[in-house]
């Protein structure tokens, strides 16, 4: 039986062509040596993946067996909504290259193309100098243009390219063209979606001599051809993103000054350490960790550590 309020899960690390080993140096992830973990599932409830949580016993439970328990409004709140499996996952993205040109289809076409509508927002937790991405169309690109120039080098060129820096974030609703750039690692809140139609992936072979699977047609039918030149999120207090599928918040604590959560019912809160370390009931989460306090915990305090905490909130989208 689950008597702790505050749960840790298991990540699921991926390889991919374009990953690194930054998990393994920055944060000290037991990942594999050799292999290129680009992405790490944090916090997942799909058939394919689902997060391990060790309970205080010592058992093993899913995600998804908590949020199909009799518990589910206590461990998750009042505004879970009623959905077969929980509907947020969090990665982190180590992007040692580049990812593909791509898109996720939006929710008024997604069920037509047999795919999962996904919007999501990446939060930059390290950049390098090099480090940019693209998000959106340059102003004036038209869908023929953009149709045109598939398959050429010419497609780089249509797209907005940005350069973020650490702290920033982006935001891509459903029907973004995107791509991220090498040097980004990444924390991503999206919608509970593996749907990811590729338009160009750089003529890019894996160690086999292979090339990744492209998705022309769902593509063209999911981009948002009037989304020119978007912006990096432009943060309101703490608060970095309210939307309906998800919210985002950050919380800078210095050293010495401690932080009272009062959970009102509503949400669960999944906070990550992006920065510094934090102490709370007892338990000591250092940079690049995260915790889960359920929507009935009682009120907690987080006690940064001496070099301070940038800490990243997720709840329920509002």
């Amino acid at each position: 039986m689950l008597r702790m309020s505050i749960y840790t899960f298991q990540p699921i690390y991926q390889e991919r062509i374009w990953g690194g080993n930054r998990l393994r140096r920055l944060y000290k992830r037991d990942t594999p040596a050799d292999k290129k973990i680009g992405e790490s599932w944090e916090l997942v409830d799909r058939p394919e993946a689902n997060s391990l949580l060790t309970t205080p016993d010592g058992d093993l439970t899913t995600l998804h067996d908590l949020w199909t328990s009799p518990k589910k409004a206590k461990i998750f709140g009042k505004g879970a909504p009623k959905t077969e499996r929980f509907p947020i996952l969090i990665k982190l993205l180590d992007c040692v290259d580049k990812l593909s040109v791509q898109v996720h289809p939006p929710a008024a076409k997604a069920a037509a193309l047999k795919g999962e509508p996904k919007t999501e927002i990446w939060y930059f937790l390290h950049t390098t100098k090099k480090a940019s991405i693209y998000a959106g169309l340059k102003k004036g690109v038209t869908k023929a243009q953009f149709e045109k120039a598939i398959g050429t080098p010419e497609l780089a060129s249509l797209l907005h390219v940005l350069k973020p820096t650490r702290m920033e974030a982006m935001f891509l609703p459903s029907g973004r063209v995107h791509a991220i750039g090498g040097g980004n690692l990444i924390l991503e809140v999206q919608q509970n979606s593996d749907t990811t139609y590729r338009v160009d992936d750089w003529n890019r072979v894996d160690d086999k001599g292979q090339a990744r699977d492209l998705h022309i047609k769902e593509s063209l039918e999911s981009i948002n051809f009037h989304d020119f030149e978007p912006i990096f999120t432009q943060p309101h207090s703490e608060r970095i993103v309210e939307c309906p599928y998800f919210s985002l918040y950050r919380a800078l604590i210095f050293p010495g000054e401690f932080r009272s959560y009062i959970p009102d019912g509503r949400s669960f809160q999944y906070h990550y350490v992006a920065r510094g370390e934090v102490t709370v009931e007892g338990k000591k989460f250092r940079y690049g960790q995260a915790f889960f306090a359920t929507a009935d915990s009682e009120p907690y305090e987080l006690e940064p550590g001496p070099k301070g905490l940038e800490l990243l909130t997720v709840e329920f989208g509002k």
